[in-house]
């Protein structure tokens, strides 16, 4: 640790011991990856390589005239997949840290690699898909794709400050949202109700919502759909019978969800203020 001598201000690091310097077993904690970072290091290189083939298998095409539409599917497809298997390191991680241990530096690790997979990822999907798409507006596009990026930001930053009640998220998690807004832009509507989709979503992660955090049957539903939605992908991928039918269909299902949980939140958040209010209300009766 970096220790400030209060009157010269300067930095003083104690003299490090070359015994301990050679010998892997004092390598400071800080220093240490555990099993649970090495999971969020998954997640943060799925996230890069969703990146890599949007770049080449969607953008490059489409800026270089190329009429490959099977390319840019099977593309599309593997970014999303890449997205969700981000999702699935998240998941884990968590849960092996919670089981074994983490690094200091884990919850750092952890923000940084969720930036990416769920910050950086799907605001770039956003943005292709407004430079390729026949309806879509660029420069409008491009503004989306901010939007979502910093609201990931602001979510992220205030999950870092800010405590809560042990077992719920403020805001919607930023893995479901950033599949929420590939979601919409896959399902292919007019560019007008795609974008106010995705500020919709982007509005909800920065929001003072409460969502229920991954634990238990939840979680493992959670991993159960997020299976499904791969097998989704790989039917349209490789333009399987109904394939097309089958990926709207899973698409419509989790913007759904994003729409219906902050209804069910919203409603208990009013019983409970009701309860409340009764209670208060008879505790004054004499």
């Amino acid at each position: 640790m970096t220790v400030i001598d209060p009157d010269s201000k300067a930095d003083w690091v104690p003299e490090a011991d070359s015994e301990n310097d050679v010998d892997g077993d004092d390598m400071p904690l800080s220093m240490r990856l555990s099993i649970a970072d090495t999971l969020t290091l998954g997640n943060a290189t799925c996230g890069f390589m969703a990146v890599y083939f949007t770049t080449t298998g969607i953008l490059i095409p489409h800026l270089t005239g190329s009429d490959e539409t099977g390319m840019a599917r099977h593309s599309a497809a593997t970014a999303v997949i890449l997205m969700l298997m981000a999702a699935i390191f998240d998941l884990f991680d968590g849960l092996v840290a919670r089981k074994l241990r983490s690094s200091p530096m884990g919850a750092e690790l952890d923000n940084l690699s969720d930036l990416i997979s769920f910050g950086l990822a799907p605001a770039y999907f956003v943005l292709v898909y407004g430079m390729v798409a026949d309806d879509a507006h660029q420069r409008v596009s491009a503004l989306a794709a901010i939007v979502v990026l910093l609201a990931v930001v602001l979510r992220l930053a205030r999950f870092s400050c800010v405590t809560l009640k042990d077992g719920m998220f403020q805001g919607m998690p930023s893995p479901f949202g950033a599949l929420t807004v590939v979601s919409i832009v896959l399902l292919e509507l007019p560019f007008v109700p795609t974008l106010l989709a995705i500020i919709g979503v982007a509005w909800l992660m920065v929001s003072r919502v409460e969502y229920p955090k991954p634990r238990g049957i939840l979680a493992v539903a959670m991993l159960s759909w997020i299976v499904a939605a791969m097998g989704l992908l790989a039917a349209w991928a490789f333009d399987a019978p109904g394939g097309q039918l089958l990926l709207q269909t899973g698409c419509a299902l989790q913007v759904v969800l994003g729409a219906v949980i902050p209804l069910f939140a919203t409603a208990r958040r009013v019983n409970t203020f009701r309860d409340n209010r009764r209670e208060a209300r008879a505790a004054q009766l004499p």
